[in-house]
């Protein structure tokens, strides 16, 4: 009974929100005081430096991945390159012994002779 009813008491005090200060851009010009205005203006300034800091951290961090990217991707490139060049080689090396195996004449039989 006595949690119930204090519940119920609990449950019918006025709920009281407090304003919380989002950052972001403010009109300035709709304050009446300079001081006001000022401090206004101040608020947005500090708001876009931190906005330009948080995006030059991120697109850093971005251009650094890319960076390595690009990197692993000139490595694999290189290794591509060289597979490449050792099959041309080895495939030159098969078509001249094929020819040279044209040019020797046939053995001729034991029994022909």
């Amino acid at each position: 009974m006595l949690r119930t009813t204090a519940a119920v008491c609990f449950a019918m005090l006025p709920f009281v929100a407090h304003a919380q200060d989002v950052p972001g851009i403010e009109i300035c010009t709709v304050e009446k005081t300079m001081e006001r205005r000022t401090s206004c203006l101040q608020s947005n300034v500090d708001f876009l430096q931190k906005t330009i800091t948080r995006l030059n951290l991120d697109h850093q961090q971005k251009i650094d991945a890319a960076i390595r990217q690009i990197d692993a991707l000139k490595v694999t490139l290189a290794g591509l390159q060289k597979t490449i060049g050792d099959l041309q080689a080895m495939q030159t090396k098969t078509v001249e012994d094929l020819k040279k195996k044209q040019d020797v004449p046939p053995p001729k039989d034991a029994k022909d002779k």
